[in-house]
């Protein structure tokens, strides 16, 4: 009975007390990191993580033996620890060199990266002798001849995958420790190459100290979304000019929508599978920053860019990344917009076009939604004209999102097509190179998706909903359907998606002759005029019509020796001459699974895109086929599938700080001629 009783009362107490324990050693970690000053910004970033880890170590393991050591029984001694080497991450990869580098074929040694924050929780289990005894035999493993490694050269560096041997400490999160710990950055910021020999490091001030090994972890992050570099260049269009020596100028183009955090918070009820620390814009910010300058895109489009952050935090960043940058905030009450940037020693700005989607009195177009058309001049290498390479044109966009509003959808795009019809143009009727990037919130092979790389929609009759393809309403009672025209043609826009200034005047001699022109010649005198050959009739054509006294009197004809150029309207069916292609298939053959960009709710789907001109060569059961012509694709960065981001639990995650993928693309621009400057 007693032993029954004390098992009831002193068990639960040992618990309490353990908690407790836990909770103190917790809070005194948040106070140091709180203290280190690697989570603050400045500039790009002052410092980096990977110089603090070994003083929040030697802080925190100093906590636990002054309130920890006493719990020893008598008959006890804390072992004694010598210098113990630590081998740190020493095989670096540059970000160019990992990015074409298979996970497969990444060949580094086994290795220990320590992590603060892991090493605390294996703290508070050390009160166990099996545990104990288990770290120093795992220590007394490692090779006496170790170095320490901190970093390599590259100012920004990927993490470099963990083979199966390898223990990982801060790339994952254990989710044993998530309530506790924030999520840590899976890519790591890196410092210049600094080699110290183990004999040469500061002695440490613990001599009591119980030496332990980081626990090998569950596969973290960065190799669950893992993304492979889809080389391009074998293909047979790009063999075939470098095999007619054609030069070329490579560039990378990046889209990336990074989710504006006043979005994040109104709607937390998309995010309640995040942990709240992930959501964090001071935890989102690195993490974005780091994956974009690893990446190194040459020309970057961002939408859901907050204002207040992209002035306060994200220009000035960019810009010491060596990006010209221009912004455009949606209009009426919203705080997010779109943002084109572009190194200035890769391009020069030719012009500069923001889009309004919102036109007072429209219903078609009553939305805020914005988008950047830019008319960017490569710069060649000395020795090469300028004109030796066409101009080309970007795009950048974020459609509207609600579903049930396909017509709207669509008036955007017609709208944004026809800024780069006028912006890309050539005076001799031809088009410069286009890139469209954007999140148009529609699936592929919608009919939104089918306009813009086929460059023909017939929409009469469509449901609204369907334009999109992102929800089925189809059991709905009542739907709204498009109907022609789309739009009035007081928005001067044809349905072949340019402006009216771009039209072809009206053959000459023709006029237009609207109702109201007609009307003030009701009671002119050649009107009144009985016509000769008028058989006449006593009470019937005899007389001749008398203006009323209450009619005004008619005013004066109006010549207009420019009139207005017709406006050709088809009939529910519009149409583009972009000859626009998706850089992506929108489906992986290795996995047998459709490609995904987000996953709204747990549903992965693909609503970003990258569409870049190319060459028409056949039309396939209503789908064009192209080559490319001028602008060669290079390259792609692979995307995902929604069962690989469901096992990171969806997006956002520790890993990617955004619920969209970013999209990155390599292409080369023709060198049409050389000649000396």
């Amino acid at each position: 009975m007693i032993g029954t009783v004390l098992c009831y009362v002193l068990l639960p107490a040992a618990r309490l007390l353990r908690a407790l324990r836990d909770g103190f050693f917790t809070c005194q970690k948040n106070v140091l990191l709180a203290k280190s000053p690697s989570t603050q910004i400045e500039g790009v970033f002052a410092a980096t993580r990977g110089r603090l880890v070994s003083e929040e170590q030697e802080a925190l393991l100093q906590q636990w033996l002054e309130e920890g050591a006493g719990n020893f029984p008598a008959n006890e001694s804390v072992p004694a620890v010598g210098k113990v080497p630590v081998t740190l991450t020493s095989d670096w990869l540059e970000a160019s060199e990992l990015l074409m580098t298979s996970l497969s074929d990444l060949n580094v040694s086994p290795e220990v990266t320590p992590c603060a924050d892991q090493q605390l929780s294996e703290l508070n289990t050390l009160g166990s002798s099996e545990l104990q005894d288990h770290a120093v035999a795992e220590l007394a493993r490692l090779p006496a001849g170790e170095t320490v490694t901190v970093a390599d050269s590259a100012p920004w560096a990927g993490v470099v995958p963990q083979t199966d041997q390898q223990i990982v400490g801060c790339a994952g999160i254990n989710t044993e420790v998530l309530n506790d710990d924030p999520a840590v950055l899976a890519w790591s910021l890196a410092c210049d190459t600094e080699t110290v020999p183990a004999e040469q490091l500061p002695a440490q001030p613990i001599q009591d100290a119980v030496p332990f090994c980081p626990v090998a972890a569950e596969v973290p992050y960065h190799e669950i979304l893992w993304r492979d570099w889809e080389d391009l260049s074998v293909q047979p269009c790009v063999l075939e000019q470098v095999s007619k020596n054609t030069a070329l100028f490579e560039f990378r183009v990046m889209s990336y929508n990074i989710l504006a955090q006043d979005l994040v918070e109104q709607g937390l009820d998309l995010y309640v599978h995040c942990h709240p620390d992930i959501l964090n814009w001071n935890y989102r910010l690195p993490n974005l920053l780091q994956e974009i300058q690893h990446w190194d895109p040459d020309v970057l489009c961002l939408q859901e860019v907050q204002e207040n952050h992209y002035w306060e935090q994200l220009e000035p960043t960019f810009k010491e990344m060596g990006f010209a940058c221009f912004y455009k905030r949606r209009t009426g009450m919203k705080t997010d917009g779109c943002a084109v940037c572009y190194k200035h020693s890769r391009f020069q700005l030719i012009s500069l076009s923001p889009i309004e989607y919102f036109r007072p009195g429209l219903d078609v177009l009553n939305r805020d939604n914005v988008g950047l058309v830019l008319l960017l001049q490569p710069v060649l290498p000395e020795g090469l004209g300028v004109k030796a390479i066409s101009p080309l044109c970007v795009a950048n966009t974020h459609v509207l999102f609600n579903p049930r509003r396909g017509d709207i959808k669509l008036a955007q795009v017609a709208l944004l097509l026809a800024e780069i019809d006028k912006i890309a143009r050539t005076a001799e009727g031809s088009y410069y190179p286009v890139i469209l990037c954007g999140d148009l919130n529609s699936v592929p092979d919608s009919p939104l998706y089918k306009f813009i790389r086929n460059g023909e929609l017939s929409y009469h009759g469509m449901p609204a909903w369907k334009v999109s393809g992102q929800e089925d309403f189809s059991q709905q009672l009542y739907s709204r359907k498009l109907l022609a025209p789309l739009w009035p043609s007081s928005l001067g826009v044809t349905d072949n998606c340019q402006y009216v200034t771009r039209c072809q005047p009206k053959k000459p001699g023709r006029r237009e002759y609207s109702r109201d022109f007609l009307l003030q010649f009701r009671f002119c005198d050649i009107a009144c005029e009985r016509p000769p050959q008028l058989v006449l009739l006593e009470g019937v054509t005899d007389a001749k019509p008398d203006r009323p006294a209450h009619w005004p009197k008619p005013p004066a004809v109006v010549k207009y020796p420019d009139p207005q150029p017709f406006i050709p309207r088809c009939s529910g069916v519009i149409q583009h001459s972009l000859n626009l292609t998706s850089v992506y298939s929108h489906f992986l053959p290795q996995r047998g699974r459709p490609e995904v960009t987000t996953m709204p709710m747990g549903l992965g789907a693909t609503v970003d895109y990258i569409f870049y001109s190319a060459e028409p060569v056949e039309n396939r059961a209503g789908r064009r086929m192209y080559k490319d012509g001028a602008l060669k694709l290079l390259g792609r960065l692979s995307l995902l599938s929604e069962d690989v981001l469901l096992m990171a639990n969806g997006l956002p995650n520790p890993f990617c700080s955004s619920d969209h993928l970013c999209l990155l693309a390599s292409f080369g621009l023709e060198i049409s001629s050389l000649r000396k400057s």
